[in-house]
């Protein structure tokens, strides 16, 4: 075996506390040993755990919390992971992301319009209410509003993997999608795009639902291509 693809012993040790996490039966919430507790039961220096303790907090395995412990993640159960180490993404990297939500999400909003419940109608129309009172240059909020629209309308289909393929896709290229909102510089269109989907969902109109998502989703993608096209 080469040098380069034996494991460390830091990987080893991240290998280890994912199986103390599965074997001890934890669930996301719970608390896990200390610091000092985990050195001792693995036999390991402090800034070699904290290493793999790192790298586990990157992917939502663990959270550490200042002056409280370590607990096991909400995203332990998570299939489907964004790259922690994602930085720079590049013109064709954006175009295939935005690409594949035009070939995931369309269908999810389908199944949207087919399994929603009364209570996630509600809690949708009240995300599209908060982003209605953010279209006054509140960019922030407004997509943070408009990303919760669309992991909503996702989660939703009922499908938990691909509800998880849509939210690492939109947290990969979230800075990229407030570029959108800054380029697009139409709120309001893309708001009534939004409440559109919302109302053939509502309707329990899968087709139209698909049809009006796609549409919203290629509109996107072609402010992208225009902006590549004609750089600012």
């Amino acid at each position: 075996m080469s040098e380069v693809t034996r494991p460390t012993l830091s990987d080893a040790l991240t290998e280890r506390m994912l199986e103390l996490i599965r074997t001890g039966g934890h669930r996301p919430g719970d608390r896990l040993p200390s610091t000092r507790e985990l050195s001792q039961r693995f036999a390991v220096t402090t800034p070699t755990l904290r290493e793999a303790l790192r790298r586990l907090e990157a992917t939502g395995a663990i959270e550490m919390r200042h002056g409280s412990g370590i607990y096991v993640g909400a995203d332990i159960e998570r299939l489907v992971l964004p790259n922690p180490n994602m930085r720079e993404i590049h013109a064709a990297q954006l175009l295939e992301l935005l690409g594949a939500r035009i070939v995931i999400e369309p269908p999810l909003a389908a199944l949207a319009a087919e399994h929603a419940g009364g209570e996630e109608l509600s809690a949708l129309q009240r995300v599209l209410d908060e982003a209605g009172r953010h279209l006054r240059g509140e960019d922030a909020e407004l997509h943070d509003a408009n990303m919760t629209f669309h992991r909503a309308t996702a989660r939703m289909a009922g499908n938990s993997v691909l509800n998880e393929v849509v939210d690492s896709l939109l947290t990969v290229h979230g800075p990229e999608q407030r570029e959108i909102l800054q380029i697009f510089d139409d709120r309001r269109r893309d708001y009534e795009e939004h409440l559109a989907i919302l109302e053939a969902i509502e309707a329990r109109d899968a087709a139209q639902a698909e049809s009006r998502m796609r549409a919203h989703l290629v509109d996107v993608k072609t402010v992208i291509e225009h902006r590549l096209q004609s750089p600012r």
